[in-house]
């Protein structure tokens, strides 16, 4: 028998011209896309403020500040380097002590920490293009497949 070929044609575009001008457009143009979004991540940061959040609560932050880190990566605020550090701590700090407590509880510092860093997260968002998002998610998932992210409960 003859061995199968490795070799799967690429896939055929229908539209190019389509597909490079949809890249282009704005994120905060997809305004459904955008509400939800912003509705999921307020409601997450609300809820873990009022101290009722749950594991849920807390993978919606994460994967919020995942996208920061990656877009502050690519380029996009190279200026609030501090800011992406200080809620990259504050997401560990509060998610270490929920996993040891079952209760997600933020302080003072870890809240401010947090809206500024949603603060940042909703300018990018305003100013990237679909392209750039692509891009920040393929860097996630990357970085997740290699195990570069540090986790927030080390497993000894």
């Amino acid at each position: 028998m003859r061995k199968r070929s490795k070799y799967r044609p690429k896939r055929n575009l229908l539209n190019p011209v389509g597909f490079v001008l949809e890249s282009l457009t704005p994120v905060r143009a997809q305004s459904s896309f955008m509400l939800d979004l912003k509705l999921k991540n307020h409601g997450s940061l609300a809820m873990l403020m009022h101290g009722r959040g749950g594991r849920t609560d807390i993978d919606v932050l994460v994967n919020m500040d995942n996208i920061v880190e990656a877009l502050f990566r690519l380029g996009f605020g190279q200026d609030y380097g501090d800011v992406v550090a200080a809620g990259l701590e504050a997401l560990r700090t509060v998610g270490k002590r929920g996993a040891e407590t079952g209760k997600f509880i933020m302080n003072a510092s870890e809240i401010k920490a947090l809206n500024d860093v949603m603060e940042l997260h909703d300018a990018q968002m305003d100013v990237i293009v679909l392209k750039d998002m692509e891009r920040d998610i393929e860097l996630v998932n990357k970085e997740y497949q290699l195990r570069r992210m540090t986790p927030i409960v080390e497993n000894t």
